[in-house]
């Protein structure tokens, strides 16, 4: 027995009071020496006051059990199954009343002073919960209010469910897409690389044919400038010299030779200058190809991070989605302990509701009743009524017989009074003659 408690321990007719408000018709006999089957009884009842918890109620549960079972015959837990969720509902209840050590043995092998502790501490509890019939009400609001919360949710999350599958869809749509692009991609990265060391040499190449074309420049001004101080000088001399045709064979000679390196030199730097304006013309193009490339390559970096980000949103959808599974659990969890305190609240109504139609069909009959008995009275009273007046009739005839017989008796006591002091007196002057007949003192005391 616990030691520590905050509520009276009752005696056994406020138990049995108690008790017989709730409808429960127990004995002295059954308090004083109690069986397991009546403490299991009267315990539901307490627990059925405040839960609504009855063995009806935990029958849907108990069947779930059974057909969890991997067993052939799952009939043979059903009893040790109900018992030990009945148990286990108990011993919950007994705890909320402070009996922190209530056991199966309470059930089994009941004490009768732990009994009637056990059902002081009970009975305590379900008045304490009578009286907080508000709080009560409050709380049935507040799961009417989760239960539409659930219904908000649950079609927030069927919708999430379906954005969810549309997504999957798209996304199962996308990826024959996204592994071609993320191939080609591959592809254009290999190549861009590629194009891009060509494009360093090409750059280094064309910069050191730009200097070779520089330096023939300079070289071709160089020896246009030459030639033409030698055409000057040339010119000169003829004037000056006398002319001599060997002489001017040799020179033409050796200037036609040299016009023809000339011109091959010539040749072969405007041949170069094509090559150098092809390979330009070729990185130019190669250059826009470049570009084209570098524009697809962002393009495709951006679709890239699109795609991230859509993976992003999807794997936080999932994060939502796996949160709203488990608020949805916990809802569904709420709302099946609702649907049972609702279905509970409901049959405590039903069987307040009987037990107030039976209250009430008692209290009718017992109106009849007193209203024959009133009629019974009423008829009694009237015929008392009458036998009163009879005897008030008859009473003022013997009042007024008793007034003329007491008149008639104070006369005749008054005649007598008379006779009897005109008696005394003549005795009285008898005596004194007769004294002063026989020379007597007679004293008239």
């Amino acid at each position: 027995m616990s030691g520590q408690y905050w509520f009276p321990n009752m005696p056994i007719p406020e138990i049995m009071t108690a008790l017989s408000e709730w409808g429960l018709s127990v004995s002295n006999e059954q308090l004083v020496r109690p069986s397991s089957d009546f403490v299991t009884g009267v315990y539901n009842a307490c627990l059925e006051q405040v839960t609504s918890i009855s063995p009806n109620v935990l029958h849907k549960p108990t069947q779930r059990a059974l057909a969890s079972l991997d067993d052939a015959n799952p009939d043979l837990y059903t009893n040790a199954i109900s018992h030990n969720i009945m148990l286990y509902h108990l011993t919950r209840f007994a705890t909320s009343a402070r009996i922190m050590d209530f056991s199966s043995r309470d059930l089994s092998a009941p004490e009768p002073e732990r009994t009637r502790f056990i059902l002081s501490a009970f009975i305590n509890f379900v008045k304490f919960a009578e009286q907080c019939t508000t709080f009560i009400s409050n709380v049935r609001e507040k799961s009417a209010q989760v239960i539409e919360e659930r219904e908000q949710v649950i079609q927030e999350l069927s919708e999430v469910q379906h954005n969810l599958a549309v997504l999957k869809a798209q996304r199962a749509k996308d990826e024959p897409k996204c592994e071609q692009l993320k191939e080609e991609n591959a592809a254009m990265t290999s190549q861009l690389l590629a194009a891009k060391e060509v494009h360093t040499g090409l750059t280094k190449e064309i910069e050191s044919l730009k200097i070779e074309r520089a330096h023939l420049q300079a070289r071709n001004e160089t020896v246009n400038s030459e030639s033409a101080l030698l055409m000057d000088n040339n010119s000169r001399t003829r004037s000056r010299i006398v002319q001599s045709p060997e002489r001017i064979r040799r020179n033409i000679m050796t200037m036609g030779t040299t016009a023809i390196e000339d011109k091959k030199t010539v040749a072969l730097h405007e041949a170069k200058a094509r090559d150098l304006q092809a390979k330009i013309s070729a990185l130019v193009n190669i250059e826009k190809d470049v570009r084209s490339c570098i524009e697809q390559l962002q393009t495709t970096e951006k679709e890239v991070q699109l795609l991230e980000g859509s993976q992003k949103e999807l794997a936080e959808l999932k994060d939502s989605l796996e949160y709203k599974k488990v608020e949805r659990g916990e809802l569904q969890k709420k709302t099946e302990r609702v649907h049972k305190q609702l279905g509970n609240a409901q049959e405590k109504l039903e069987r307040a509701q009987r037990h107030a139609e039976e209250k009430r069909q008692a209290s009718q009959q017992t109106v009849e009743r007193l209203q024959r008995d009133y009629e019974k009275m009423d008829i009694e009273r009237r015929e008392n009524d009458k036998q009163v007046e009879e005897l008030r009739i008859e009473a003022g005839d013997i009042e007024t017989k008793m007034a003329e017989h007491l008149k008639k008796s104070e006369a005749e006591l008054n005649e007598l009074l008379t006779e009897y002091w005109k008696l005394r007196h003549e005795t009285e002057v008898y005596m004194e003659t007769l004294a002063n007949k026989l020379n007597m003192n007679v004293s008239s005391d």
